[in-house]
């Protein structure tokens, strides 16, 4: 038999790399000689980066930026043995991770540091970008990193403006005359699950604001800045970025990649596996298995184990779900696309208790599953 592992972590728990280890070791005891392929996965968000050094064969750069608040600090991205693919995660130089509560200000904050990272990964030859943009503390429609890469802002007075949340409705020309030389040619694919538009009731500065630190009136003044901005980027550009589904992600990043970086947006999860060169194992596989910390509704949209299904159910593959917890209806289960979902939890107790047990009921779990499906077999 051919099992194919293909898990995200468990957050707190296990990575990937362990979740593949423990179901292996269940398997084998019930089918000692079958072909076992891991391929753990990642869906764009927190710990990706790890993830995709596993398939770049990477080294990690490290560069000196900015950080939301233009301090400088130093954050890294991974680069390709070859040079020519570089990983970047938006969080390691503009993410909220890098700020107190109590500085969390998105009318102040810049994704500068962000086109930092860029621009050293295509001053090292990098042809391929790929950017992560999930937690990000910033609502400046990309207008930082656009500056780091070469593009200027200016008032209706032709004075440059600072690259920050509050300067979007003071945005009216925008010069593209020094953009970095190697921009062009270089091929940009952003990880972005979420569908928020640029601006309004679902955009970027309405859903998120509040949590990076905005106050209902600042909210208001970011949705104005982030309509004025997309009526001067379709002006300039010729992009009517509120059309774009995902171009609210990241307070405006979305957006502000696909009109400076001419990038593509596109699933984590799937920009993941294309690095994993995850569809050709699928060949001739018995089963795929996957797996997080919870299986619950946000499943659906756009984590490893959507992707995970998509993929299998293309191949003809049967999917099993080994998860953490599972807090979803069987109708749901079916809707999904599982044919086998468990939870590894066998005992009560606390959430601590129950991290501290993930790799032996991980196991258990999964010889159990072996078990079944050699009886099955006889």
């Amino acid at each position: 038999m051919k099992f194919v592992l293909a898990p995200d972590k468990y957050k707190g728990s296990l990575t990937g790399q362990e979740f593949c280890s423990a179901v292996e070791s269940g398997i084998r005891k019930v089918f000692p000689n079958c072909e076992i392929v891991k391929r753990p996965l990642a869906d764009g968000g927190d710990g990706t980066i790890d993830v995709v050094a596993h398939y770049l064969n990477a080294s990690q750069e490290v560069v000196p930026v900015k950080d939301p608040l233009f301090r400088d600090i130093e954050a890294h991205y991974l680069l390709s043995d070859d040079k020519k693919t570089a990983f970047i995660e938006m969080s390691e130089a503009s993410g909220y991770k890098l700020l107190k509560k109590s500085e969390m200000d998105c009318m102040q904050t810049t994704t500068l540091g962000t086109g930092q990272l860029i621009s050293d990964a295509l001053e090292k030859g990098a042809e391929q970008i790929v950017l992560g943009i999930g937690g990000s503390a910033t609502n400046d429609g990309g207008m930082g990193m656009a500056v780091a890469l070469g593009y200027t802002f200016l008032d209706a007075h032709g004075n440059e403006l600072e690259p920050i949340g509050k300067n979007l409705e003071h945005v009216a020309t925008i010069d593209a005359e020094h953009v970095h030389p190697k921009l062009k040619s270089a091929d940009v694919k952003v990880a972005c699950d979420v569908t928020n538009p640029f601006y309004g009731e679902q955009g970027a500065a309405k859903v998120y604001g509040p949590q990076k630190g905005a106050s209902a009136q600042e909210v208001e003044a970011l949705d104005r800045g982030l309509q004025q901005f997309a009526k001067v980027l379709k002006a300039t550009f010729g992009v009517d970025v509120q059309q774009i589904p995902g171009a609210g992600a990241a307070g405006g990043v979305g957006g502000g990649a696909v009109v400076f970086l001419e990038a593509e947006l596109t699933s984590g999860v799937d920009l993941v596996m294309e690095l994993a060169q995850f569809d050709p194992v699928l060949e001739h596989a018995d089963w795929v298995i996957t797996g997080e910390g919870q299986l619950d509704g946000q499943t659906f949209s756009g984590k490893t184990i959507n992707g995970v299904v998509k993929a299998a159910q293309r191949h003809h593959v049967p999917i099993a779900a080994f998860c953490g917890s599972i807090d979803v209806t069987i109708a749901q289960i079916q809707q999904m696309g599982l044919d086998y979902a468990v939870s590894i939890l066998n005992q009560i107790g606390n959430l601590d208790e129950a991290k501290a047990k993930s790799f032996h009921n991980l196991e258990l779990a999964s010889y159990n599953f072996a078990h079944l499906l050699k009886q099955s077999k006889g």
